[in-house]
C-alpha cells in the first residue's frame, strides 16, 4: 500500500511539474507573439528551451533586426524560417540565411517575395541547382541575375531564366 502511495504521489508531483511548465511556456509564447513586447524582455525569449516560443519571437515584426540576426543562428530550422519571412529582416541577417548549411531555410529564402535582389544574386550561386531554380522562379529576381542563370548547367534553371527575362520584356513593353 505504501509503495502504490508513494507512486501516486509521485506521478501527481510529476504532472504538476510539467503543468506549471507548461503554463510558463505558453505565457512565454504569448508574450513572444505580443505586439507589447518589451526589448527588456526579449533576451530571455532569445534562448527559451521551446522552439515554439523562439519561432513566436522570430515571426514577431517588432523584434528588432539584430536580434533577427541572432535567431538566424538557432539550431532550429523552424525559426530560422520565421526569420526569413519576418518583413523586418535586414540585409545583414538575409546573408546569414542565404549561407545557411540547411537546403531547406535558403529554398525559402529563394522563394520569399520580399527578399532583396542582392540576396537572390548571391544565392544564384549556389551549389544546388534546386536553390538557382528558386531564384530564376523569384519575381523579385534583377535582370542581370536571370541572364547570368542563363549560363547555368542546369537545364531547368536555363528555361525558367529564360521564361523570367521574357516576363521583364514584356512588363517593359
Amino acid at each position: 500500500m505504501l509503495v502504490k502511495t508513494i507512486i501516486i504521489l509521485t506521478a501527481t508531483f510529476s504532472i504538476g511539474n510539467f503543468a506549471s511548465a507548461a503554463e510558463v511556456s505558453d505565457k512565454d509564447y504569448r508574450l513572444a507573439r505580443s505586439a507589447k513586447l518589451q526589448a527588456e524582455q526579449i533576451p530571455a525569449l532569445l534562448t527559451h528551451p521551446s522552439v515554439d516560443v523562439r519561432e513566436a519571437l522570430a515571426q514577431n515584426r517588432r523584434v528588432k533586426s539584430e536580434n533577427l540576426f541572432l535567431l538566424a543562428s538557432d539550431t532550429s530550422q523552424r525559426v530560422k524560417i520565421a526569420v526569413a519571412t519576418n518583413l523586418s529582416t535586414d540585409l545583414k541577417t538575409f546573408k546569414k540565411l542565404a549561407r545557411d548549411k540547411d537546403i531547406s531555410v535558403k529554398s525559402v529564402v529563394a522563394r520569399f517575395e520580399f527578399v532583396p535582389a542582392e540576396i537572390l544574386a548571391l544565392l544564384s550561386t549556389d551549389r544546388s541547382a534546386e536553390i538557382r531554380l528558386e531564384v530564376a522562379r523569384n519575381l523579385n529576381t534583377s535582370k542581370s541575375t536571370l541572364k547570368g542563370l542563363l549560363n547555368d548547367s542546369d537545364p531547368d534553371v536555363k528555361a525558367v531564366a529564360s521564361q523570367g527575362l521574357q516576363r521583364l520584356a514584356e512588363e517593359q513593353n
